[in-house]
């Protein structure tokens, strides 16, 4: 079992796997940093707040004494919304790289069909044939 285990790690797809997500967590970070400091400012003009920290107050907090609010109940769908952007962002460039990838890839030519021999009927004819020549 160990054997098939390390046959299996090391025959390419779990290394691939490994490679493939920890670029995945870089680019994930470098979209992050693209909506959080470019998307999400953009977007916080035209409703004249912090995009990320927009939200639906349903119960009012209490400000304590340091001015932290307690108790407060909100819907934050401005994080919401900056991570769906980060989803849409990363999910069109990996499937644009999966397809150029596709792309480079040869694609494969079906074998050539060997040739023909004669048929078993041929075979029996031609037989037949030399023996009537005898």
């Amino acid at each position: 079992m160990l054997k098939e285990f390390k046959d299996f790690a090391m025959k390419g797809n779990l290394v691939d796997i490994a490679v493939g997500f920890v670029m995945g967590a870089a680019f994930n970070k470098i979209v992050s940093s693209f909506t959080g400091g470019i998307v999400s400012p953009l977007v916080g003009l035209i409703f004249k707040s912090d995009f990320k920290e927009l939200k639906y107050v349903i119960n009012e907090g209490v400000m304590d004494e340091a001015g932290a609010v307690t108790g407060e109940v909100a819907v934050l769908y401005g994080e919401f919304l900056t991570n769906l952007i980060d989803f849409i962002i990363v999910a069109f460039v990996m499937f644009m790289m999966i397809k150029a990838i596709n792309k480079t890839k040869k694609k494969e030519v079906p074998a050539p069909v060997a040739p023909k021999g004669p048929s078993q009927e041929d075979l029996l004819v031609e037989i037949r044939d030399l023996l009537a020549k005898k």
